[in-house]
């Protein structure tokens, strides 16, 4: 049996804080709807100290959403923490979600202060958000360039104050899975079974899905992402991708989510509706070319069997159905499929040939051909559509 994890969003609160994501209220409870319908199991909603506007966004997604699990992030100072309770006074699940650095570079030049000035401080910051809730979740900010053994030390003196998550946070995308794996192995064993083990990889390297996955391994079990990727710098963790190489590969990432994957592609069209910037095309499982194909070669073989070049069917995530693009790398195959949806009907040999060599050179000075080319194309070769016999009554 696959073993469960969590899947903590944080589109609306480190997606929101990268540039072009800004988000009006309405535009959170729009994403926000997307996020409780597909079964996220936590949504940090936002950063509510951060402004006025973010600490009423953060409550307006408490009111439309009594049933979803939220949570809202603090430093781990006192007006922070009031300000962050505030915002979710009243919510029936609600979670406090506090972080302070703990890196030497951070220690050094951001605060002037000792790490046992910094653990103190974390400890207080935990033991005042218990006061106002029972759900703690603590963050160690550039956890991964912090020295371990205070890190551990950190971690357990936390959960001691009553801490019920700890996040090891690869802050600025600095690990590789196998180093990021082996310093979540030293966290989940010195906190053993008394909290959860989260983790929240951003990717600076490319390598923040990666990371996450080497960290379920390694016994966490809840991975912060957000729709798209979005976030700070080259952005955070993917979503998309963490459930769909759970469904994809079980065989080798043997966890599951809550997550229904068939609601991914809307939220992402929704979340791209929202910010100034949508994913890139060749982005994985929601990207306009995920599921597109335009080689001849991989054409032909899609048309003869789909899982010839896919892994996945795209409405399992979603996506309305697969494309086969015609450009100058297109084949016959499709070209031919391609004639007879417009309603030109099948071409023998020759007459494709006769298309093919037509439409090869349209193609070279082109980005790619649509429907109406395509049919411009057949009009001036002198085809005709064939027409479709009325059914009898």
């Amino acid at each position: 049996m696959s073993e469960r994890f969590h899947i903590f969003d944080t589109t609306l609160r480190d997606g929101e804080q990268s540039p072009g994501c800004s988000m009006t209220t309405p535009e959170k409870l729009r994403v926000a709807r997307h996020l409780v319908e597909m079964g996220a199991d936590v949504i940090e909603a936002g950063f509510p100290i951060a402004s006025e506007g973010d600490f009423q966004a953060v409550r307006a997604v408490c009111r439309e959403f009594p049933g979803a699990h939220l949570a809202a992030l603090a430093r781990a100072v006192p007006i922070d923490i009031e300000r962050a309770a505030a915002s979710l006074d009243g919510h029936p699940r609600p979670r406090i979600h506090c972080f302070i650095a703990t890196s030497e570079i951070h220690l050094r030049y951001k605060f002037k202060k000792s790490q046992q000035q910094i653990l103190e401080e974390a400890v207080a910051g935990v033991e005042l958000a218990r006061s106002f809730v029972d759900d703690v979740e603590f963050s160690a900010e550039d956890a991964t360039r912090t020295e371990m053994d205070y890190l551990c030390r950190v971690c357990e003196a936390v959960v001691d104050a009553g801490a019920g998550v700890v996040n090891i946070p690869d802050t600025v995308g600095y690990m590789t899975p196998e180093d990021y794996a082996a310093k979540i192995a030293r966290i989940v064993e010195a906190v053993g079974d008394r909290a959860e083990v989260s983790v929240h990889t951003h990717d600076d390297l490319g390598l923040a899905t990666a990371n996450a996955i080497a960290a379920l391994h390694a016994g966490a079990r809840q991975v912060e992402c957000a729709l798209n990727g979005i976030g700070e710098r080259a952005g955070n963790c993917s979503l998309e991708e963490v459930v769909a190489i759970t469904m994809v590969r079980p065989d080798r990432v043997p966890f599951r989510t809550g997550i229904d994957a068939t609601r991914l592609y809307a939220a992402s069209r929704a979340l791209a509706e929202c910010i100034t910037f949508g994913p890139q095309p060749n982005k994985a499982i929601v990207g306009s070319n995920a599921f597109a194909h335009e080689a001849g070669i991989h054409q032909d073989g899609y048309l003869k069997h789909r899982t010839t070049y896919e892994i996945m069917t795209p409405e399992s995530v979603g996506v309305p159905s697969s494309q086969l693009i015609l450009g100058k790398h297109s084949g016959r195959h499709a070209l031919a499929q391609r004639v007879e949806e417009l309603g030109f009907g099948l071409l023998d040999r020759a007459s494709l040939g006769t298309v093919y060599e037509a439409f090869t050179r349209m193609a070279d000075t082109r980005k790619g051909l649509t429907d109406a080319d395509i049919t411009a194309l057949l009009e001036r070769l002198g085809l005709e559509r064939v027409a479709v016999a009325a059914t009898a009554a």
